[in-house]
């Protein structure tokens, strides 16, 4: 062989270890990204699982992930379901968006989960209710166009409706109608399924958002579920979606993901029940209410290569920590810092975290937005032990959320210096919230 057979040899064998170099670069930084996926149920009271006490159905899988990872016995959602979901999306508090109530816009301006992990290579998908287009009633098909659509805010992937979907349903695949028979939740799992195992291919680390429209009326099971569930819609749903999430888990078993795959399940908010006996067990109130039964909802979460014990943790946490957990535990700078509402969650992942260092704010805003106040709406200020209810007749009341989880004891005249310090944080972040809702976080302001 001459030299120069030898030189161009000896550059295909560089080239070629250049590019091997290269493939097993790529497929080691996917590995080390978590793959992460959020699931929400809709309309889903507290004690609606297992192990928060539910009798009537198993919810197997939710059991499953709550024995494996951490199950919050203090998860919050918020009032209603679009709110819950802008939160889920930006960290923040929804009336700083406008999006006060089932079915509100969201904003362009806002920087979403979807765009972070998008920017930090992730492949990115939706899956099922949206409900942040502005679009209310039954899911309809959100179209390509529409510029509050899932595929306009981060997402490359979506097989969506705008909100809530029974069975044999005809969601949007990229915008494209797309009928499916069966059940809705099976449905979205399947797809979700086929997008991740496409990534896991590519070796792209995933984001998969998958958003059930169950149990929310008119809770229509398939007839099996209906008989299962002892001839409750309502029960017949969670039963369903229960077993779709078995299907998504034993999925990503399979691809051999799950190991470093975060897998978060909450409900939006309480359920409808006024029955204190009821879906949202020994909670006051329900949905559309800022009582800890139209807020406190069921939470887990599981990530075997972070969580190696099971934990069940009284620590307050909820849909607005979902996003600054993310970005910090990926190391993402938001491109214009704006106020955040939600906390990092990755020390108590970790193990380090045991109290929640600052208060969860919630408001229910009524009224005119334009004339948007303080009092205009219900609002509370959650810390580790105390609940500060400013009620929507402007009376202040105090709850000790460990002792009285039922908020049932007024203690507002027995702690005057807690809820003298409460109510002021509480009317310094409500005013914070009406200065992001008048634009004051966006550049162009």
């Amino acid at each position: 062989m001459n030299r120069v057979a030898i030189w161009k040899l000896g550059l295909v064998c560089m080239l070629l270890l250049i590019g091997s170099a290269r493939a097993f670069a790529q497929t080691n930084q996917a590995q080390n990204k978590p793959n992460i996926i959020l699931c929400m149920s809709d309309d889903q009271g507290w004690q609606d699982v297992s192990y928060n006490g539910l009798k009537k159905i198993k919810t197997t899988t939710l059991d499953a992930i709550a024995a494996n990872g951490i199950r919050f016995n203090r998860f919050y959602g918020q009032p209603v379901c679009s709110p819950c979901r802008a939160s889920v999306m930006t960290g923040r508090h929804p009336n700083r968006i406008g999006v006060f109530n089932p079915g509100s816009p969201f904003r362009e301006q806002e920087y979403t989960l979807a765009q972070a992990l998008r920017s930090a290579g992730y492949t990115t998908g939706h899956f099922g209710k949206w409900h942040l287009n502005g679009v209310s009633g039954p899911g309809k098909v959100i179209a390509e166009s529409d510029p509050l659509g899932p595929r306009k805010l981060g997402f490359d992937e979506s097989f969506s409706v705008s909100n809530y979907f029974e069975t044999n349903w005809t969601f949007g695949h990229n915008g494209e109608p797309e009928k499916v028979e069966g059940d809705g939740s099976d449905a979205i799992v399947a797809q979700s399924l086929k997008f991740i195992q496409q990534a896991v291919d590519k070796k792209q680390p995933v984001f998969a958002v998958v958003w059930f429209g169950s149990p929310h009326v008119p809770s229509k099971p398939m007839p099996e579920d209906l008989k299962a569930a002892g001839g409750s819609g309502y029960y017949g749903e969670i039963l369903a979606m229960d077993r779709a999430i078995g299907t998504l888990r034993d999925g990503i078993r399979k691809m051999g993901i799950a190991d470093n795959t975060l897998l978060v399940f909450c409900s939006d908010n309480g359920a409808t029940s006024q029955n204190q006996t009821g879906p949202n067990g020994k909670l006051r109130g329900h949905k559309g209410e800022v009582w800890e039964g139209g807020i406190r909802v069921p939470g887990v979460m599981e990530w075997p290569a972070k969580i190696k014990k099971p934990v069940v943790t009284e620590m307050p946490a909820g849909v607005v920590d979902i996003f600054p957990t993310i970005v910090d535990c990926l190391g993402i700078k938001p491109p214009h810092p704006v106020p955040i509402d939600g906390v990092s969650l990755m020390p108590l992942i970790e193990g380090k975290m045991s109290e929640r260092p600052r208060p969860i704010g919630f408001w229910q805003h009524k009224g005119n937005a334009k004339e948007m106040k303080t009092d205009s709406g219900p609002s509370a200020w959650s810390d580790n032990r105390y609940k500060l209810n400013k009620t929507e007749a402007g009376k202040y009341e105090l709850y000790d959320l460990i002792a009285d989880i039922g908020e049932t004891k007024d203690l507002a005249a027995d702690h005057p210096d807690v809820v003298n310090k409460m109510k002021a944080d509480l009317e310094i972040w409500l005013q914070s919230v009406i200065q992001s809702y008048k634009g004051a976080d966006y550049i162009n302001h």
